[in-house]
């Protein structure tokens, strides 16, 4: 067994954790503890599961450290746990994981799993919530700051609001339809709810195959307290919702992209994919739904 630590992410202090799952783990279980530098991660990580490859891992950190861990094995299917300690758990809210880091431990080492699916952003990996437009400006923004917390995305909105390009004119294409939409920002996504507990796309599953195709037409800020309160009742003049396995979406100009809360290059154009029960889970019961 492994246990992966982001020892920066969200601001926290990890040792406790790591004294506490070596604790838990006890004789049990071989427990080989890997901490990430920011430098080489990925191939770091590869090299350590190829010499020892263990049967679980653990992540300690965020989506972005569940992504390494994904990314990083080479197996078909990858075991993980997750202890969320990220500022962004965005993976961890959508499977009603605990906030409780003992409860998290349980639910970690458990035997209750299922298995869901991956996106593939254009050459990236997405297990969460990826965007291109305002939503992944904001994020860049955030990323090129001190600040941290939702605090830190609160402050960073004021300028980026003031200063942003939006709306924008994409052409997107999926399994159904074809079309033009001028819009603020264009989400993909399994999952229904971001890192906040927010509800955007209330009909997502993890595990069915498809995801959706989110398009915010216009800066409603009635329409954006509604999802941050968790209506469902979203009005279709603010965001329409395709459901799909693939999409490509063009833009004239180079906008912002994102993918699970990690900027990344301006892009004109972005193709998404679906790759069906690709990572196994440790859930709590209610969540189980294991092949």
């Amino acid at each position: 067994m492994m246990l992966l630590v982001n020892p920066v992410s969200g601001n926290r202090d990890k040792a406790p954790i790591i004294d506490a799952v070596k604790d838990a783990v006890g004789d049990r279980y071989p427990l080989q503890v890997f901490k990430t530098t920011g430098k080489d991660d990925l191939a770091q990580l590869k090299a350590a599961l190829q010499k020892n490859p263990p049967d679980r891992i653990l992540v300690c950190g965020g989506d972005g450290t569940i992504k390494l861990a994904a990314e990083a094995s080479e197996a078909a299917v990858v075991e993980l746990g997750i202890l969320p300690a990220g500022s962004s758990n965005g993976l961890a809210t959508e499977l009603d994981l605990p906030t409780d880091m003992e409860e998290a431990i349980v639910v970690a080492l458990g035997t209750q799993t299922m298995t869901m699916d991956l996106l593939t952003v254009n050459d990236g990996m997405g297990i969460h919530i990826s965007d291109m437009g305002l939503n992944a400006e904001l994020i860049q923004n955030y990323d090129e700051s001190s600040m941290r917390g939702q605090w830190g995305y609160f402050v960073n909105s004021i300028p980026t609001l003031r200063e942003t390009d939006v709306p924008y004119d994409f052409r997107i294409k999926t399994d159904t339809a074809e079309d033009t939409f001028r819009a603020i920002m264009v989400a993909f996504t399994h999952c229904r709810k971001y890192g906040t507990g927010a509800l955007v796309n209330p009909n997502g599953q993890i595990d069915d195959g498809k995801f959706e195709v989110l398009i915010f037409k216009k800066l409603d800020i009635k329409e954006i307290l509604k999802t941050l309160a968790g209506k469902t009742e979203m009005d279709s003049d603010f965001v329409e919702i395709r459901s799909t396995t693939t999409a490509h979406v063009q833009c004239a100009v180079p906008v912002h992209l994102q993918i699970d809360g990690e900027p990344q290059k301006k892009a004109k154009e972005v193709t998404v994919t679906i790759s069906p029960k690709k990572l196994r889970v440790a859930v709590g019961p209610e969540k189980n739904r294991s092949l």
